[in-house]
């Protein structure tokens, strides 16, 4: 019996030696696959984070572009009709920007008693009857002055 219990205590270590290296092995194995997993996660995230700021860019450009549309549109609104009604004095120029026109057409309305105003009549009704993007790019973007 004595050569039995030798035969199963070899059997038993090798048993445990074939299940410790099983071990090794299978730690090994999964020790590679969360290393591959955290370089595809990175990999993932580096994307998301690149088609993130990519959407954002685009987003931020079309809203631009509409908050240039839309004021180039309320500009064009609020200067024709100020132009038709306070044409003389140079109200419209004020709100396009247009500092030294406005001082100018203000100065030959006092002078010439608000004979100028027929000019704030013309400049409304032509601005009024431009299309939006054709008012913002002559008037807000290629900053003409008069007419």
């Amino acid at each position: 019996m004595s050569e039995e219990n030798k035969n199963l205590g070899d059997d038993l270590k090798k048993g445990a030696e074939e299940a410790f290296d099983s071990a090794k092995d299978a730690a090994k194995n999964a020790s590679e696959k969360a290393g591959d997993f955290a370089e595809d996660a990175k990999e993932a995230i580096s994307d998301f984070a690149e088609d993130a700021k990519e959407t954002a860019n685009e987003f931020a450009k079309e809203a631009k572009e509409t908050f240039n549309e839309v004021s180039g549109e309320n500009k064009k609104i609020l200067a024709g009709i100020l132009a038709i009604l306070f044409g003389s004095l140079g109200i419209h120029k004020f709100v396009l920007g247009y500092t030294k026109e406005g001082l100018i057409q203000l100065v030959i309305s006092v002078i010439t008693c608000g004979a100028a105003g027929i000019i704030g009549l013309i400049e409304g009704i032509i601005y009024l009857t431009k299309s939006d993007e054709e008012f913002y790019q002559t008037y807000q973007v290629g900053k003409k002055p008069w007419f």
